[in-house]
């Protein structure tokens, strides 16, 4: 005899979560969507500490199985960033999502703890807490991949409470980016909830630190740079106009960021996806017309900078995105800037009196890419009122285990990868030698796609979908 027969009112916790009548719920074309919030703690080796995060998971169920919801088996999508939320699909009929529906799934589409509507991070939200620098470090050190993983575990148990066998309780994973990073971690502490994984340009470094990860990026760049410039060879006398002008003058972005020469650099982050080439010579054909004419930039050209620019709008990308790579009580120390300053200083100079006294001053100016650097504290809006938070961060040296090498080498779970060969944001050798390192692992190396390639083409996940099954065979 149940509640229900008794007449008696039920409890929240009574109510399967699936079963909430509380939870806000909408169409979109192909699918039914539920918005759901869940309470996990913040940090896990001290469930009982009183602290907690909410976290935001949007769940979509294909347009005529409502009704299926307790038994379709869920995939589970990890966002790229660190730091960046999930979007809401304007259709689920197309894209990658269109295939994983066709392979019989229900969607999960996670808001990863500090982004979107899972507890934020930025400078409002952590002034709230009323926390001193060194408890705000503290705070923020627990919203990296294994925190992001037993989430998971979380919301994995509540969605699938009450299924009958083990197998049925288990959920797909599909990581972009970071979020392969996150499966990686999840297969080394929860391989048992896994029934498959497949991630697409996110087969992570098994590092300590980041350094030799920016060894190998800064080297990714300047490859790009030179086909940059090959195919806009105007650019490199645009490019020195331009940064000789951001080191005269002090310029101030609609948001009360400056406009640096520095800055102005960071824009080749879009060298690493579809169009990049092109969307980076409009900035730059935009701000050198503008010198032309007036001799300053433009609200115009000023606001468009902005807006291709994510770190004040997602600020754990600055101020956590080197933790990514420290284990074992590694501090990251602003890798990327020393790398930068030690080994490849002349090629990414972004000072316009050294930019002068280099071998050749008509070289052009480099572009950076996926990386930080201490001045962004200074130059981004947002990021100027987490300064401490962020030099801390660098400092910190409590970073546990996020990989566990012997767990990979035994694993069972079936898992295939999409790593790019042009791929600047993850190094291809680095993937190569980690895939080698996982069990089973099958790996799928392709110079079709850049590091966007999931959103890119459906063609990425169907392909991944067919190496698990042995669809295809000839790798």
């Amino acid at each position: 005899m149940t509640l229900l027969d008794l007449n008696l009112p039920q409890t929240a916790a009574d109510v399967h979560e699936l079963d909430r009548s509380d939870v806000e719920t909408y169409y979109i074309p192909g699918g039914k969507v539920y918005e759901r919030f869940f309470e996990c703690p913040l940090d896990y080796q001290h469930p009982s500490d009183g602290r907690s995060v909410r976290v935001f998971a949007r769940h979509i169920v294909p347009v005529g199985k409502e009704d299926q919801m307790h038994t379709l088996p869920f995939l589970l999508y990890l966002q790229g960033g660190p730091g960046f939320e999930c979007s809401l699909p304007g259709s689920i009929k197309s894209g990658w999502y269109a295939t994983a529906v066709a392979e019989g799934f229900q969607l999960l589409l996670l808001d990863q703890r500090g982004t979107g509507l899972s507890s934020p991070i930025n400078a409002d939200t952590l002034a709230s807490l009323r926390l001193s620098t060194e408890e705000q470090v503290e705070y923020v050190s627990h919203f990296r991949a294994d925190s992001i993983v037993r989430d998971c575990e979380h919301v994995r148990h509540a969605l699938c409470r009450g299924r009958a066998g083990a197998a049925s309780r288990k959920v797909a994973l599909l990581g972009q980016s970071f979020g392969g990073f996150c499966i990686t971690t999840y297969l080394s502490l929860f391989p048992g909830s896994v029934s498959r994984a497949l991630i697409t340009g996110g087969v992570p470094p098994l590092v300590d630190h980041p350094d030799p990860v920016y060894q190998a990026t800064f080297r990714h760049m300047i490859s790009r740079n030179k086909q940059y410039y090959e195919k806009f060879p105007r650019d490199v006398a645009r490019m020195h106009a331009i940064i000789r002008h951001l080191n005269a003058t002090d310029v101030t972005l609609p948001d009360g960021g400056q406009l640096t020469a520095r800055r102005f650099q960071q824009l080749g982050i879009s060298f690493g996806r579809t169009g990049g080439f092109d969307s980076v010579h409009q900035h730059v054909l935009s701000a050198a017309s503008d010198l032309e004419v007036s001799g300053s930039l433009s609200a115009h050209t000023l606001a468009a900078i902005a807006a291709a620019q994510s770190f004040d709008a997602n600020p754990l990308y600055c101020i956590l995105h080197e933790a990514i790579y420290c284990q074992n009580g590694n501090a990251s120390r602003w890798a990327a800037h020393r790398i930068r300053e030690e080994c490849f200083a002349d090629e990414f100079e972004y000072r316009w009196d050294r930019i002068q006294r280099r071998r050749d001053p008509t070289a052009p100016v480099y572009f950076t890419g996926e990386a930080v650097f201490p001045w962004m504290l200074d130059d981004y809006a947002e990021l100027q009122c987490l300064k401490d938070v962020g030099l801390g961060l660098a400092e910190y040296t409590g970073w546990g285990q996020l990989y566990d090498t012997d767990v990979l080498a035994a694993n069972t779970v079936p898992v295939a990868g999409a790593s790019y060969y042009n791929d600047m944001f993850v190094d291809l050798r680095m993937s190569e030698h980690t895939a080698q390192s996982i069990a089973g692992f099958r790996q799928w190396i392709t110079n079709e796609f850049h590091h966007n390639g999931l959103a890119a083409s459906p063609r990425v996940l169907r392909y991944l979908f067919d190496l698990l099954k042995g669809d295809i065979t000839d790798l």
